[in-house]
């Protein structure tokens, strides 16, 4: 049992100074997230940041070209797929190649390892885009790269706390209890928390922050700020009970409790977003390198 914490943001910069080798964005990343996110910048900017990386120039132009997007004709420049998708697609692949290269070679608990835990994030990724989609709403690319940063607190208890985490899993296979809950008894801090301050480091937007720091209690924050962080509760709660790699999270946890149905995500639309769960993921798992394969249970 954790020691109580005065302030748990204490606990946090504890936690966050044991993982420099993931406390900072790669190079090139940051600076497309700092250009994405300025107003005032433009795609000839983004375009002198990525034409530096040869790797993420191809891994550009291999999703510009892939189902992901299902764009007509073979894209052959950078420019012109910065173009094409916008700003905001291009900032999403490279945060994607980048993240894909911290979740490897580690257990995380017996029976998942760290490319399962990126195989969920991929997945909530794409069911949260796919969502976006199926409602109609302009949130396709924030829902995506939301879905896939939701998780990236637990990255954080996987550099810098393995034994805790993985104490913490052991005992939500063995009960229904909020994972959460379970952490917070462990460790005092759970990994929303750990990801919000992460996400904050990395300069990601605010809405990422929130997803990050409330995708598993969107009823908390105002009724402005919820859509995506529910989109994402929708999406991760799927992901968790269709077994779509690490799902101990939320396996338990009750999509009626982010009030979807309040904001307009009727059950036919869950529904059939779970159906196409399997395709989402097997079209970006040669994208992202996660594995579509299901975890073992």
């Amino acid at each position: 049992m954790a020691e109580a914490v005065a302030d748990p943001r204490v606990a946090v910069e504890q936690v966050i100074r044991k993982i420099s080798n993931i406390a900072t964005l790669p190079e090139v990343t940051a600076q497309i997230v700092q250009i994405v996110e300025d107003p005032n910048s433009n795609a000839a900017q983004l375009h002198k940041i990525v034409s530096h990386d040869p790797a993420l120039v191809t891994r550009i132009l291999k999703v510009v070209n892939s189902a992901f997007y299902g764009l007509p004709g073979q894209i052959a420049s950078i420019e012109r797929a910065i173009v094409l998708l916008g700003l905001n697609a291009i900032k999403n692949i490279a945060v994607a190649a980048s993240l894909g290269q911290l979740f490897r070679g580690v257990k995380v608990c017996e029976g998942f390892t760290a490319r399962d835990l990126w195989t969920h994030c991929v997945a909530v990724g794409v069911t949260a885009r796919h969502l976006a989609k199926l409602l109609r709403v302009p949130l396709t690319d924030e829902a995506f790269l939301a879905g896939m940063i939701h998780d990236v607190g637990l990255l954080v208890s996987l550099q810098a706390t393995p034994e805790a985490l993985s104490d913490v899993c052991e005992k939500a296979k063995q009960s229904t209890a909020n994972f959460c809950d379970l952490e917070r008894e462990v460790s005092a801090i759970d990994h929303q928390i750990l990801g919000q301050t992460l996400c904050e480091r990395w300069k990601f937007p605010r809405s990422c922050q929130l997803v990050a720091g409330f995708h598993h209690r969107p009823q908390m924050l105002e009724p402005n700020h919820r859509l995506l962080v529910s989109l994402v509760f929708v999406a991760d709660t799927l992901c968790c009970k269709e077994s779509h790699g690490f799902n101990l999270t939320a396996l338990h946890q009750s999509i009626d409790d982010a009030g979807a149905l309040d904001l307009g995500i009727e059950p036919a639309i869950i529904e059939q977003a779970r159906q196409q769960i399997p395709t989402l993921l097997a079209g970006a798992a040669c994208l992202f390198g996660a594995d579509s394969s299901k975890a073992a249970a």
